[in-house]
């Protein structure tokens, strides 16, 4: 089998139509040349991946704002899910932009990795918009910030998508002890891999796939082990990149988002998720795998 590379790819663009107070992303605009720029950067990604055919890749599109509503994220997802070496490939989105062209995709490669704002969109427009993906044969899953404003958006929204779409939900960690053991049982119940979230991982000297079979690109080619390490490793498009990735230990103190930790070899989410790592969606959903949920 071709070695795999899982590829989060992030561009230059930085503008959303949400504005969530608690995001720290798209918190500007971007001018129209900005956009052509980005949408150019893009192309030349997924030219790359076309000719990277010695190797099983996936890619997670994880923007500084929503990309769905810009044709040329649409187009490469497209484009991407219909390459044979291309195993998945999905991106982080609010559901906000037109969904018609999922049908063109290849539906069994394609993840949707959605997630809900409250404060941004009323609920029944969002589930109407899970509908329309169903209906439409995609795969996604759905998640919310855990503020306690939200728990009964939550759990209301647990009731009424279908089982098989996985719920999760990021636990706010900028406030110690968040958290009551009322608040933990709530959440617990939608879902049941929430504690994996809620920790701050120790990640100092400690293994990881980032920078080896994991690693990011941002719009001009700059490559680096993830999004939470600042030194680049090489360019996607000067060279080998292939001679720069080994395995090496994490340089930072802590992990504490998913799409970092995710690649770390002893929590075994590469288990948990299989070829759902990039889209969130844990490969035996809706059955829980024990050894993950808090006792």
């Amino acid at each position: 089998m071709k070695p795999t590379w899982n590829i989060l790819y992030r561009g230059s663009l930085s503008s959303c139509n949400y504005a969530c107070d608690y995001c720290p992303f798209a918190k500007t605009s971007n001018t129209r040349e900005e956009l052509q720029a980005d949408a150019e950067e893009v192309s030349r990604f997924v030219d790359w991946v076309e000719q990277t055919s010695d190797r099983r890749i996936g890619v997670l599109f994880t923007p500084w704002g929503e990309a769905l509503i810009r044709p040329a994220y649409r187009e490469a997802l497209t484009r991407l899910s219909r390459l044979p070496h291309v195993y998945r490939v999905a991106i982080q989105t609010n559901l906000s932009g037109p969904l018609a062209w999922v049908g063109e995709a290849d539906r069994e490669k394609l993840g949707l990795w959605s997630t809900f704002h409250p404060t941004q969109v009323e609920r029944g427009r969002f589930l109407a918009r899970c509908r329309e993906l169903d209906a439409r044969g995609a795969r996604y899953s759905v998640g919310v910030v855990g503020l306690r404003e939200h728990f009964q958006d939550i759990e209301v929204l647990r009731r009424e998508l279908p089982p098989h779409v996985y719920l999760w939900i990021n636990a706010n960690k900028r406030e110690p002890n968040y958290y009551s053991d009322a608040d933990l049982r709530r959440l617990r119940a939608v879902d049941p891999y929430f504690d994996l979230n809620r920790q701050v991982y120790v990640s100092l000297g400690g293994p990881c796939r980032a920078g080896h079979t994991s690693f990011t690109v941002s719009g001009d080619g700059t490559v680096r082990r993830c999004h939470f390490i600042e030194a680049p490793i090489g360019h996607l498009y000067r060279g080998d990149i292939a001679e720069r990735l080994e395995p090496s230990p994490c340089s930072n103190t802590t992990c504490r988002c998913h799409i970092g930790y995710v690649h770390r070899p002893e929590l075994e989410l590469y288990e948990l998720f299989g070829d759902g790592v990039l889209d969130r969606i844990p490969a035996r959903w809706p059955q829980a795998e024990a050894r993950w949920v808090a006792s």
